[in-house]
């Protein structure tokens, strides 16, 4: 039953997160530019399981830790969301909560290689790999622009909320390559589990 109805139950979850965490944020301006994005890409999952189009369990699990990390950020701003405990832990001077959000962009890497793969659609599983690899690091840039965006046409403290780079010039790299290193970590996944299944399905 709770396999069947995970991803039902991790958007109760968001949803309910969602609505908790819209009553009174650090920024109402900064909350709707956090939020915005994810919604419609909480929607975007929705309608395509509502289509038939349906992903792993593990798939779902790691595509709603964004969401989760997001709308946290989008309540507090990120560099205000209380992460001591792991700043303190990794001995890290700025708040490193974003960097961990970036990290979770690369899990949507898994979902995109199991809909390439499972619908046939490449020849060969590392062409869905590189693809979902690729497809990280495209959509990692066009994210630095919109913060970029946002920012400039903004200005004052929610643009600065908004790009979140704590007085660090290197913050946009520094990102990108969270995303990307999130992107490698969920592959890496996708190998083991895939190394496993057929491990599996030879000794059968």
């Amino acid at each position: 039953m709770l396999k069947k109805y995970f991803p039902h139950l991790l958007a109760v979850a968001y949803a309910a997160e969602f609505v908790v965490a819209g009553v009174a944020p650090y920024s109402r301006e900064v909350w709707y530019a956090e939020n915005g994005p994810i919604v419609l890409l909480v929607a975007v999952i929705a309608v395509l399981y509502i289509r038939g189009i349906r992903f792993s369990n593990t798939a779902y699990a790691l595509m709603f830790v964004l969401p989760f990390l997001h709308t946290i950020g989008g309540h507090y701003t990120f560099e205000r969301v209380p992460f001591d405990w792991f700043n303190n832990l990794f001995g890290f001077q700025r708040n490193m909560f974003d960097r961990v959000g970036h990290f979770a962009v690369g899990f949507y890497a898994l979902p995109i290689v199991e809909y390439l793969v499972g619908r046939g659609l490449v020849a060969k599983k590392w062409v869905a790999v590189t693809y979902a690899l690729f497809t990280t690091a495209f959509v990692a840039v066009f994210y630095e622009w919109i913060e970029w965006w946002y920012a400039v046409s903004q200005g004052g403290t929610s643009g600065a909320a908004f790009l979140g780079s704590q007085g660090d010039v290197w913050d946009a790299q520094k990102d990108m390559l969270m995303d990307v290193l999130g992107a490698v970590f969920t592959l890496l996944i996708y190998k083991i589990k895939s190394c496993t299944g057929s491990a599996r399905n030879a000794a059968q």
